[in-house]
């Protein structure tokens, strides 16, 4: 239907989340309306940042200096660590803007059935961290799924040898959702998670 560099861009926009074929081809025909005030500046945006990222060697961020702007922030704290289970996830919390200290990247979660197991993740990076004795809590932030779950617990076991407190985020009721409409699990999480005002 298009020329093969066209189609080739649509292709290659689809295969990214959240965009199917259908929006990459509504993408490509906006950037193509637009050459020099969208597709170059992507075009460049793209190279540019190919070129310049790193994972950083702290924290297992992606960012264009190593260590990362957030490992390398001096006004954050040193005692608290929170670990994810990709960068998406942190880049999630830090948005939130409710956590002020470190963070620590896995770059998954332990899944047998995918044949990911402990070396495959970066858990033994974060048991170096946790020696450190400024370091006084780790704050598990995985996904509530069954592999989250199991990583979360097999951390949890690794960390017992640095008697640092290990901590979970609560599960439960999201801020403006209605009991009504809340799946059994999440609210059994929600109880057993409750607080004292």
């Amino acid at each position: 239907m298009n020329g093969r560099e066209i189609e080739n861009l649509i292709k290659l926009l689809s295969r990214l989340p959240g965009l199917g074929p259908r929006s990459a081809r509504r993408a490509v025909l906006q950037m193509l309306k637009k050459p020099e005030t969208l597709m170059i500046p992507l075009s460049h945006a793209l190279e540019e940042t190919a070129n310049a990222m790193t994972n950083c060697g702290i924290c297992g961020n992606i960012d264009v200096v190593d260590p990362c702007h957030i490992c390398a922030d001096r006004n954050r704290t040193h005692d608290a660590i929170c670990v994810v289970e990709e960068v998406q996830d942190l880049w999630a919390l830090e948005r939130a803007g409710a956590f002020k200290g470190q963070y620590h990247v896995l770059g998954g979660t332990l899944s047998p059935l995918d044949g990911v197991g402990p070396d495959d993740l970066r858990i033994d990076q974060l048991i170096e961290r946790a020696r450190d004795e400024a370091v006084t809590e780790v704050i598990l932030a995985t996904n509530a799924t069954v592999d989250g779950q199991t990583t979360a617990h097999y951390i949890t076991e690794r960390l017992i040898e640095t008697g640092v407190k290990v901590t979970r985020l609560a599960h439960g009721v999201p801020v403006g959702g209605e009991l009504d409409y809340l799946d059994d699990g999440t609210l059994a999480a929600a109880l057993r998670s409750r607080s004292a005002v």
